[in-house]
């Protein structure tokens, strides 16, 4: 099982103290020295210094201007916020609505071209469709307490979802069967949802696993975070309160040979249909 996919943001983190340290080093003065010039205590610099705490754009600045190294204070600054970036709170993402985050995705989704999709928790969003993704937005509205902005939100993500049927894109899909059976809405959506699963396997673009719940699990202990891989050099992690954004090589090999033992886990075709009939059923 991957670790906890915040160790990226970590070694970001870390890196960016260790250049700071170094610009210290760098001008011959010594943590109390640089605490006296920035006009905070010891114990903050020491902070900063060993990672413990992030610093702001200010104290950047300030750090790189009590070291006679102004010039590179805008190149930290950015290091920071792209660590910043890797961990950010689904309450920032949607602070004004779900809308916009979802056009914000689009040209990624446009852009990607290989799809590695495994559904933990909900139906993809790009094979969602209108009823389904409308009874989750507004579950996720009224949990997280954002802006009710659903309607467009799901406009907008039913408009991302043509990435499904145009152009050159190739999508693997891999969902736990469990995820068959978690209602979302009404019995009248779950059985359109899972009705247009059905219609989704024949399209020539997807490749559609599930992983039977009785599937042994040796290998793979336990159903994982829902994550997206785009093109093999980004994946996306949904965590309960924020998206994980991970880049790092070592930790993208973790997911990938994750995706593909869960592949070999999976089950496709007829046995798939089967399984996906069989929740159809289980909704009468």
């Amino acid at each position: 099982m991957p670790p906890f996919p915040t160790s990226s943001v970590q070694e970001a983190r870390a890196a960016l103290a260790a250049r700071l340290r170094e610009l210290r080093l760098d001008a011959g003065i010594t943590g109390k020295e640089l605490a006296r010039r920035c006009g905070w205590s010891v114990a903050k610099s020491s902070r900063i210094e060993n990672a413990v705490t992030t610093p702001s754009d200010a104290d950047i600045r300030a750090w790189c201007k009590a070291c006679t190294a102004e010039h590179q204070a805008a190149d930290l600054v950015a290091a920071l916020r792209q660590a910043d970036s890797m961990y950010v709170q689904w309450k920032r993402l949607q602070r004004t609505g779900m809308k916009r985050l979802q056009d914000a995705s689009t040209p990624r989704y446009e852009q990607t071209r290989l799809f590695r999709v495994y559904a933990s928790h909900v139906i993809p969003g790009y094979l969602q469709t209108p009823g389904y993704a409308t009874a989750l937005m507004g579950t996720i509205a009224g949990f997280r307490g954002t802006p009710d902005d659903v309607s467009e939100a799901v406009e907008a993500r039913m408009n991302r979802s043509h990435v499904v049927h145009a152009g050159d894109h190739r999508f693997a899909t891999l969902i736990e069967e469990n995820v068959l059976h978690h209602r979302i809405g009404d019995t009248e959506v779950m059985a359109g949802q899972l009705g247009n699963l059905l219609a989704a396997m024949a399209l020539p673009s997807m490749s559609i696993g599930i992983v039977p719940a009785a599937a042994p699990r040796e290998q793979i202990m336990w159903p994982l975070e829902q994550f997206t891989v785009f093109d093999d050099v980004r994946i996306h992690v949904e965590l309960l309160a924020a998206k994980v954004t991970v880049t790092a090589p070592g930790e993208l090999d973790i997911y990938l040979r994750a995706f593909a033992r869960l592949t070999e886990m999976a089950v496709y075709g007829a046995d798939a249909r089967a399984l996906i009939l069989r929740a159809i059923k289980a909704l009468r």
